[in-house]
This record gives structure tokens, sequence and C-alpha cells, in this order.
């Protein structure tokens, strides 16, 4: 124990240490802490003094940070000890943990990049000798990722009878959601793989077309004849489907019913076409496939806090997505929501209490429009903050692209509501920026899931369009809108711009003239021709065709439909653009 022992503290608690393990020898295989400090006082012979030079040089080269060494000291002192085999190789080998970039020892295992605990020590040690030799820079060194299958394998699917094993895409090995299980859907592992196989196939293929196709394929409007021939098949598939289930098919499905209840998905065959319910099966293996890559990526937890259903008014809603209530609130499942303040509870006894004391009986704000039982109230953010916020909250639940919840402040909320004798009721609602660079005249759009294919949605939709005529505006919702929305207003546009066609007697048409006139943007009336085929590029210039199969068409519905209430009265509008902020 003579050289630098005498001095230093460090290095007489690290022979101390030493000494006791080789007393009882069960020398750790495991890395040792880290030396925060200098182990050498100068008094190394020539030989260690040599190699510290040479091992700065080379780390100074290869930019490698600094590691600490044992003593020679301690070196001489696990020679002495050769009764204990694990001492030597702990002296011989350098086990102590790279420094952190900041030259500080680290913190937490966490920061080391140390082996799976499976591996053996013989393989650790080989791993860390390579490391140390190697003149690479460890900062680029790759962690090593935590394997989640070890979280994964202590799940189990919710499905009775399921042992977790297969996926609905033919994927995956395991799954652990309703989601991704075969069973629930009345299918097997391996028909899911067989399934999955045809769908590359399917995919390559369409895949293989796409390149083929001319990227300036899009001025010809034309189908092609292999388009006309595939249109024609699909056709004559969906000819095909059953007018409706025979007895012994609606038993059979009453019988699946009866026995699984609502811990199987009910049959589909027989329902819809082969062609339709293979298109529905494609869309739940896509779905499925998705979840699995957010699962994976941790940005969900399969049985994390979701409300389930929510109790709203008189009816009992079954909720798509998630909504971030507050954790006591969203853990329970089930949510109570009174439909007139939108306050949320807990259970149907606090509900019950709250309704027989609660005033409200309409959306706060001022009402904007009037005909018949149908009302629209213009709600400021501002001023009645806790009631757009828990909007927002009650929207997210059936919107997958919302974002926003708390910061109501900048935006006004347009509230649909349908009267009767209890009150009004809502029906949708649709919120818009006081102040839109972009001239956005809907920022989010919803309606109500038992209000849906009804006529409302469009009626949100014409009348943020008459907001923007008084507005003296051109129109458009922000992007991205959800798959429903897109739907409306896709078919809103159609509506829109077949009309006035029908209406228009001149011979050239403009599309700007269509956009003051209708207040829709350009670049949604350019993509909505596009869709309809009416618009051709030919000689340098972009053509409108005037379509007169699909206006006969439009007109003949309009006349089906007949003096429908679904429809936005500008007469009825009491409403002047508000001024600032």
């Amino acid at each position: 124990m003579e050289a630098c022992c005498c001095r230093h503290r460090k290095c007489n608690s690290l022979l101390s240490r030493v000494e006791k393990a080789s007393i009882k020898g069960d020398m750790p295989r495991t890395r040792q802490r880290p030396l925060t400090g200098s182990v050498s006082d100068g008094t190394e012979d020539s030989d260690s003094s040599a190699e510290r030079e040479q091992t700065n040089s080379s780390e100074s080269d290869g930019n490698m940070p600094k590691r600490q060494r044992l003593t020679r000291a301690s070196t001489r002192l696990s020679q002495s000890s050769q009764d204990t085999p694990d001492l030597k190789r702990a002296a011989d080998h350098d086990e102590s943990p790279p420094l952190t970039p900041t030259g500080n020892a680290p913190s937490s295992e966490s920061e080391l990049d140390i082996s799976s605990p499976n591996a053996s020590h013989d393989e650790s040690q080989s791993k860390d000798q390579a490391n140390r030799d190697s003149d690479k820079d460890l900062s680029h060194r790759p962690k090593r990722r935590r394997c989640h299958e070890t979280y994964n394998f202590n799940m189990k699917c919710p499905t009775p009878g399921c042992n977790s094993l297969g996926h609905l895409t033919g994927k995956h090995e395991r799954h652990f959601a309703i989601s991704g299980c075969p069973l629930y859907h009345n299918l097997s592992a391996d028909e899911c793989k067989v399934k999955a196989v045809s769908r590359e196939k399917q995919e390559e293929e369409m895949k293989t077309q796409d390149e083929g196709n001319s990227r300036h394929a899009t001025r010809h409007q034309t189908p092609t004849p292999k388009q006309s021939r595939y249109k024609e098949q699909v056709a004559e598939m969906r000819k095909g489907r059953n007018s409706g289930l025979q007895k012994e098919q609606k038993e059979k499905h009453m019988e699946h019913r009866q026995t699984y209840g609502n811990t199987r998905e009910p049959l589909l065959e027989n329902i819809t076409s082969d062609y339709d319910l293979e298109l529905f099966r494609k869309a739940q293996a896509r779905a499925s496939e998705d979840l699995e890559k957010l699962r994976i990526q941790g940005q969900i937890t399969e049985g994390s806090n979701m409300i389930k259903t929510i109790v709203f008014g008189r009816y009992e809603l079954d909720t798509w997505y998630h909504s971030p209530y507050p954790e006591e609130y969203a853990r329970l499942g089930r949510l109570y929501v009174c439909e007139f303040c939108l306050k949320y509870m807990k259970s149907q006894t606090i509900l019950r209490r709250h309704m027989a004391k609660c005033v409200w009986k309409h959306p706060p704000g001022d009402e904007v429009y009037r005909k018949g039982s149908i009302s629209v109230f213009e709600v400021d953010g501002k001023k009645n903050k806790i009631y757009c916020q828990n909007l927002c909250l009650l929207a997210k639940l059936f919107l997958d692209h919302k974002t926003l919840y708390y910061d109501v402040e900048p935006f006004l909320f347009y509230v649909m509501t349908e009267a009767d004798n209890t009150g009004c009721h809502l029906v949708g609602y649709f919120s818009k920026e006081k102040n839109s660079f972009l001239n956005y005249n809907v920022s989010c759009i919803l309606t109500m899931p038992q209000y849906m294919r009804q006529g409302f949605g469009k009626m949100l939709i014409d009348f943020s369009y008459l907001l923007s005529k008084v507005e003296e505006k051109v129109g458009s919702p922000e992007r991205p809108l959800s798959d429903l929305g897109l739907i409306s207003y896709r078919s809103y546009w159609k509506e829109v711009l077949l009309r006035y066609m029908h209406n228009f007697q001149g011979k050239e048409i403009s599309i700007k003239e269509i956009s003051q006139e209708t207040a829709v943007n350009p670049v949604d009336i350019v993509s909505t021709l596009q869709s309809l085929q009416m618009l051709k590029y030919w000689k340098g210039k972009h053509l409108v065709l005037k379509r007169q199969d699909l206006i006969d068409e439009w007109k003949a519905k309009e006349i089906k439909r007949g003096n429908s209430n679904k429809t936005i009265d500008p007469s009825s509008l009491k409403w002047t653009p508000p001024k600032g902020t």
C-alpha cells in the first residue's frame, strides 16, 4: 500500500473495498461505481506513465471521453491475492463506466449502454473491451431500446376465451386489444394471415398500375378501358347483394348475438355484397395496423383511461376517440353530461340532482338565426369560457384531428339547436377564428351522432358560407378535415356547383365569378370540378364542361326531397359581423 494511497482518501477507500472483496471471495461481476477524481499522484513507473500518454493521445485524436483506471498499487495488490481469480480479472480488466459528455459520471443506470439482463458476464466483458479499443466517438453509439415485449406479455386480450395469439392484420404474432383480435372479428389467426397475403398482392398490383400511369394523366378525365371494366365489374358484384336475410340466416345471426352478446362482432355475411364486405375488412385491418403502430411508439396505451359512453339527454352515445377529460372522470368509462350547460358528472344521481337545479335551457350568447325549431346561437369563447371548453371536450369524443380544448378565447362558436317543450337541444356547432389570417370560415365543425345523416351537417356548412357572404369574403374550412367532414364538404360543394350550373344561362363561365357568388374558395371549386369530370385541359386552356346528366340527376333529387326544412333561409339571419376582437 505504498505509492499514492497514503495521500488520497479515494484510493484508500477503493483498496479497502478490494481487500474486503478478496477476503469474502465474492467479487462482484457488474460494473463498479466510477471514480470522479484522479487516482494517481505521479509516482507511477515509466511503463504506466507511457501507457497513460499513449491513451491520452489516442483519445484526443478520436475525441473519446476519458475513462478512469485502477492505480498501479491496486494492480500490485490484486496480483498478490492469487487465491481469488475474480479479483485478478477485475484488476486486469477495467469495468468502470464511461463518463458523460459533461465530464461527470452518469447519475443513473439508464444513461449507461449496458447489455441485456440475459447476457452473460463474459459477453459483456468482450463488448466493453471492444468498445474501449475502438477509436469511434462514444457519443455516437446507439442507445439500446428497451424491449416492449416484456410489458406486452403481461397483458391479455379482453375478449373472453382469447389467448392473445395472432393479429387481425396478419403481421403480428400477438395482440392485446379488441381492435386486433381475430376471435372478436369471428376469424382465426391463420385466416388473418391468408387475408394479409392477398391484400399485399392487391396493393402491389395497384401500385404497379399507378406507376405505369403518366404524371399528366390527371388532365385526361376520360377513364381508361381497364378502369371502365373494373367499374362494371364492381357494379355487377354489388347487384348480387341480397335484399334481405332468409329465415335460417336470421336465426343464425340471432343465435350468435344471444351467445356472445357484445363480446364478439356481429355476423356480417349476407348483409351486404361481398365486395363491400371486403372493403370493410380492409378498412378494419388498416385501422388496426395504425393503432398497433401508435401502441408500439407509446403514443397510446391499451387499457388506458378512455370514456366509452356518455349519457347526453335522452341518448346514450358510444364515443369514438379519446378526450382529455380530468383523470378522475376519464377512468370511469361512462360520463354523464348535461345537454344544456354541458357540465360533466360522475353518476346518474349527480346528473338528476343537477338537472333539478340547472336553469339553462339554451346555449349562452346571442341567438342570431331562427327558423321553425332550428336556432343558431353565437357564443364568444372569451365571455363564456367554461361552456366553450366543455363543448370542445365533448366534440373531441367524436373528432380525431381536434387539438383545441382550453384556449377558446380567440374563437366564436356557432351552436345549432333544435327546440321542443323541454328546451333547445344541441344539434351541432362550428367554431370560427375572430381574426383569421387565411380567411378560414370554419375551424372545427361537428354534428352530434344522434343527428347525423339528417341534413344538419350541410345546414351548418351552408350557415358558415352565409356568414362569409355577409362579410363579403371568400371562405374555406381549416385543414385537415375529418373523414366525415371531408365527405360532407365535398357533397356540399357538388350541390352548390350543380345548382349554379342549372341556373346559369350565359355562354362563358368564370371560376372567379362562381367564387364571388357562392363564397366558396376557388381551390375548392376546381377540386370539385375535377372530381365531377367537368374540367378539361384543351389547347393550353382549362374548359368547364356543363354535364347535363349530373345536373338532371341533382334536380331529380331536389324534387324528390321536396320543401324540406333542412335548409338555411338567409332572411332569417339577424347578424352583423363583429368588429375587432
